[in-house]
């Protein structure tokens, strides 16, 4: 990961590098804040495409600059696309096209892109500042105006801290420019319907996933890899160990007695034969960590800060103990194919309408989640199940295909890969467990326990009255949202609301984010 931020106007050049420098650990190998002329660009940069000095940003083109926190895939093609029209490139980083690009195409090349980023261009053509973000939020971006009416932009919303009295998240797939925010890219929103048969459907979600990986394993620097036990980072590693020539690194964490997922994630690393590595935590790391988790991650969401803990404590071990870079995680395959609570959506239109919402909002919870607990150790994320090409097919699948009439949820991206060995049956048809739960059930038992402790009933009542917006409804949630206020007073409306079941669903009115509560978890569990 990278850190990007960019003062839109005359700008307190000390006050913003106070405000940037708090996300230096995004970005610890170099820095530099550039004076446009008509604001400030910053960037701190992690090496990962083009290691040498000369792929340092902001990258300069007759004046106009960008800073890009980012992954173009398939670069080298459009770089030699700009060659032959008279470009020449200073570094082999994949950013360094985006100037060229931006006076080609102007804005209509951020639809060009298969990327996860975040972006800002001076234009100094036109003296304006122009910022994008990838379609599903992949990269974090934020933004907010100061008392003049300037805006600005920075990868988190503690970079904004003390520079605006409201931060927001920018929208994924959209640009900025002239004052509006304009989407050019809705990818959560399918216009047709995919007609392929059942057999035809797996073959290209098999494919399509086996491209999302593969083109993530390119890197100048080392990649490893989160490995859960559970379908999804499962399947990541299967497809990546294919992929290379040496022992993949897997790494997997849980809680000391309880951890579901470190059997199955063993099972998965001697099947595939990675070089596994278990980091074990126990009851007094969690609550150690749980001021600095939430601070770090700018939410005050139950869900997010569970399923944190373990992935921000692994990305804390692999940092201190290895020279990996790039991490490879599962994420949005739930919000793709289904979770527990998606079994009881009343219709297959009810289940793609959910799909659609959750797609839109996901930057704010687990793609949220993968970015802060990997980049705050000095690591990229990579997110295969995010790949563009493969979101757009699966969102295009007739839901009724998608639902779950099989008896197994996730029953598509299952079969896909039923034939070739990728994975032991014992592992492909496992029970879903959610990542919290999985680390160990005591680990939210712990949180909700410490909560018990901080809070009489009387101040749980009293306290909560406080909060307008996304109210806390359990002392655990009122826990994490006074820690919240702490580091980000009055910005709740960053995030939308609670990552919870839908309530209008029969069987979904539950007042616990955990799958652990619904009537269908069954042998998840175990």
């Amino acid at each position: 990961m990278c850190s990007i931020m960019s003062y839109c106007g005359a700008a307190d050049p000390e006050k913003f590098k106070q405000g940037f420098d708090r996300t230096i650990s995004r970005g610890p190998d170099q820095s530099r804040i550039v004076d446009t002329g008509h604001g400030l660009l910053g960037f701190h940069r992690l090496s990962i495409m083009g290691l040498t000095p000369s792929a340092m940003q902001p990258f300069e083109l007759n004046g106009s600059y960008v800073v890009c926190n980012g992954e173009l895939y398939g670069f080298k093609n459009q770089r030699e696309e700009l060659i032959r029209r008279g470009y020449s490139f200073e570094s082999d980083c994949d950013c360094e096209i985006i100037l060229p690009m931006y006076r080609e195409y102007g804005t209509d090349m951020f639809a060009m892109l298969d990327a996860e980023f975040a972006c800002v261009i001076y234009d100094a053509e036109n003296e304006e500042f122009i910022a994008a973000r990838d379609p599903i939020g992949i990269r974090p971006l934020y933004y907010g105006y100061d008392d003049k009416g300037v805006i600005i932009f920075a990868s988190e919303a503690k970079n904004l801290v003390g520079l605006t009295d409201r931060i927001m998240p920018f929208p994924p797939g959209h640009y900025y420019k002239g004052g509006e925010f304009i989407c050019y890219d809705n990818i959560s929103h399918a216009e047709t319907v995919c007609g392929d048969d059942l057999e035809t459907v797996c073959e290209s979600i098999r494919e399509k996933l086996i491209d999302g990986v593969t083109k993530r394993l390119v890197s100048d620097a080392k990649v490893g890899f989160l490995l859960s036990g559970g379908l999804d980072s499962s399947l990541v590693c299967a497809i990546a160990a294919r992929q290379s020539k040496e022992p993949i690194k897997t790494f997997a964490i849980g809680m000391s007695g309880d951890a579901i997922d470190l059997k199955y994630a063993k099972q998965a690393a001697d099947y595939i034969g990675s070089d596994h590595t278990e980091v074990i935590i126990t009851p007094e790391d969690v609550i150690a960590n749980l001021d600095p988790l939430i601070e770090l991650l700018g939410t005050y969401d139950i869900t997010t800060i569970r399923a944190s803990m373990g992935m921000y404590l692994v990305c804390k071990a692999i940092h201190e103990t290895t020279d990996i870079r790039v991490i490879l995680t599962g994420e949005i395959s739930d919000e793709l194919f289904g979770y527990k609570y998606t079994d009881f959506a009343p219709s297959a239109q009810a289940f793609q309408e959910e799909a659609e919402k959750r797609i839109r909002e996901i930057h704010m919870y687990d793609v949220l989640r993968a970015d802060r607990s990997i980049s705050v150790n000095s690591l990229e994320a990579r997110v295969p199940f995010g790949d563009l090409d493969f979101v757009r097919y699966v969102m295009s699948i007739d839901p009724e295909k998608k639902i779950n009439t099989y008896g197994k949820g996730k029953y598509l991206l299952r079969h896909a890969f039923e034939e070739g060995g990728w994975l032991p049956e014992s592992l492909l048809w496992r029970e879903k467990a959610a990542f919290s739960d999985a680390v160990g059930h005591s680990l939210a038992d712990h949180l909700k326990e410490y909560a018990e402790e901080t809070y009489t009933d009387e101040e749980f009542e009293r306290l909560c009255k406080k909060y307008d917006h996304a109210r806390p409804f359990t002392k655990e949630s009122l826990l994490y949202r006074e820690i919240f206020e702490k580091y980000y007073p009055g910005q709740s409306e960053m995030v939308v609301d609670f990552w919870m079941p839908n309530k209008n669903w029969e069987g979904c009115n539950v007042n616990d984010p955990s799958a652990r509560v619904l009537s269908n978890y069954g042998a998840s569990g175990i």
